[in-house]
């Protein structure tokens, strides 16, 4: 028997018939560039996350540095971030001009560790980035009251947290911005690059927006220095279309979670361990064990296949300066393996 790592297409097949119609419907509107397919998917977005503003954009990438670039971050600025997530958490921070400077996760929960935020924080910190991590939501209670004292804006990188919850209040709708990833593997993906960008505040919301639409807010209208990161027509119909069953796909995410959840501990793997009134999304269901790479060999034989996330955590790429020790994220990137989830 084969076991891919993820199956895009069952998930296809149960939605088929509103992706061709979606699809169809852009297509008979001529309407490739913008449009209401785009307002309409923010609109749902926004609701469905509990914000007030969504602003789409191309990529979870580009959300993260437009984010950024919207509340003023820039050259010789600090941004703290979490020594393990995905390369563009940090890349973004470089990219406006500013410097991440990592904090180590936590041994259990993986996400950033809040009590070792504190010592990280310089005259130059401006910001904190809290990742959802493997679909876990960060501590987002104890990160608001940190950013609070320090005068600090919270940037939320929801790229693998769609629908997590603390408290039964979304991710996505605790910091200052939001960004989301919709690239086709994530728990709710489009069929090509998209992402987006939330947030509560209004201003925020309308430099965003311009910022990722050439500088404009209509069309030859240039108010500064902007870039070409709109949400593509398509992707936005489709997104639309498979907004409705998320929840229903979580859900099932959960259970197959439960059924790892029951019978590995008999072998001895470390699992990640959820707070009280935490739900996680599980994007990814990662292991940790001594034997990893002996184990990921033995599973591919038979057929499983298994994916590592993520083979160096941030402090190990030689293009940031601010390393650090980093023992827990340096330890996990020996021991993690991602198993099949979908």
């Amino acid at each position: 028997m084969e076991v891919p790592f993820v199956d895009i297409g069952n998930q296809y097949k149960q939605v088929k018939g509103d992706i061709q119609q979606a699809i169809e419907s852009v297509f008979e509107e001529y309407m490739f560039i913008g449009g209401h397919f785009v307002s309409d998917f923010e609109e749902k977005f926004a609701e469905s996350t509990g914000v007030k503003h969504v602003v789409g954009c191309a990529n979870g990438t580009d959300a993260i540095e437009i984010a950024l670039e919207t509340l003023g971050i820039t050259e010789g600025d600090e941004v703290l971030v979490p020594a393990y997530s995905f390369v563009s958490t940090a890349t973004a921070v470089k990219r406006v001009g500013a410097e991440p400077v990592f904090v180590d996760v936590h041994e259990d929960y993986y996400t950033i560790n809040h009590e070792l935020i504190k010592n990280a924080i310089t005259k130059n910190t401006r910001a904190i980035i809290a990742v959802h991590f493997y679909g876990l939501p960060a501590p987002m209670h104890e990160l608001m009251d940190i950013a609070r004292e320090h005068n600090l804006f919270v940037v939320e990188d929801c790229a693998q947290g769609h629908g997590a919850q603390i408290d039964k209040q979304q991710v996505g709708s605790f910091g200052d911005m939001a960004t989301y990833s919709f690239y086709p593997s994530k728990n709710f993906g489009a069929y090509g690059d998209a992402g987006a960008i939330l947030t509560n505040d209004d201003e925020l919301a309308e430099k965003a927006r311009i910022i990722s639409n050439m500088g404009q807010l209509e069309k030859h209208k240039h108010l500064q220095v902007g870039r070409n990161s709109r949400l593509d027509t398509l992707q936005a119909a489709i997104l639309q279309a498979k907004l409705p069953k998320v929840e229903e796909w979580t859900a099932r995410r959960r259970w197959v979670a439960r059924q790892y959840n029951i019978k590995l501990p008999e072998f001895g793997y470390k699992l990640q361990r959820i707070p009280d009134n935490y739900k996680h999304v599980y994007h990814l269901y990662v292991i940790q064990t001594e034997n990893r790479d002996r184990l990921k060999e033995f599973l591919e034989d038979n057929g499983v296949q298994t994916q590592i996330h993520y083979p160096k955590p941030l402090n190990q790429f030689n293009f940031f300066k601010n390393k650090g020790k980093m023992t827990v994220a340096n330890e996990m990137s020996e021991k993690i393996l991602s198993l099949p989830m979908y």
